[in-house]
């Protein structure tokens, strides 16, 4: 794939949600969203192939949400990756590489849609996933970090080619 490429798109309906401090499923205007609360640490997690014509040159990911009431404030997100792979993860357990942090001045407007990127080099930033391999994302809204009240309102992640 060439520089600036989509790779992947995970929606709210795909979210695996962990054990505890998840994300909630909801909808705005028959939208589904994942609500990230403004006063816990809350996650979502997907799942994924990683493009066989993915090049290894890095990833950016995007994360487009809302607010369901702060017009004021910034959030945060953490993005991290977990590598899969072929014999590479026990799945009884998790060992996601280190998050990295975005942090963004909040719409103006509720319910305005926002994107929020972060850049991850390739090797130890995403895990060291390789073309084919499956893998998970986490996504992690940093309440105790950021300033805007409210739910911080996921639509949709796009992960695409550095």
């Amino acid at each position: 794939m060439a520089s600036g490429d989509t790779l992947l798109v995970f929606t709210p309906l795909q979210n695996e949600p962990p054990d505890s401090d998840f994300a909630t499923i909801d909808l705005r205007n028959n939208h589904p969203v994942l609500d990230f609360d403004a006063t816990t640490d809350e996650y979502a997690v997907f799942r994924g192939v990683m493009p066989r014509n993915y090049s290894g040159s890095g990833i950016t990911v995007y994360i487009h949400y809302a607010m369901s009431s702060a017009t004021s404030g910034d959030v945060g997100w953490y993005v991290s990756f977990e590598r899969i792979g072929d014999q590479q993860q026990d799945i009884d357990g998790d060992s996601f590489a280190q998050a990295l942090l975005v942090e963004v001045d909040v719409p103006g407007t509720s319910g305005l849609v926002d994107i929020a990127s972060v850049a991850f080099n390739d090797g130890s930033q995403i895990d060291n996933i390789q073309a084919g391999e499956g893998f998970r994302l986490r996504v992690q809204r940093d309440a105790d970090g950021d300033s805007a009240v409210g739910d911080a309102e996921l639509l949709v992640v796009e992960l695409k080619e550095a």
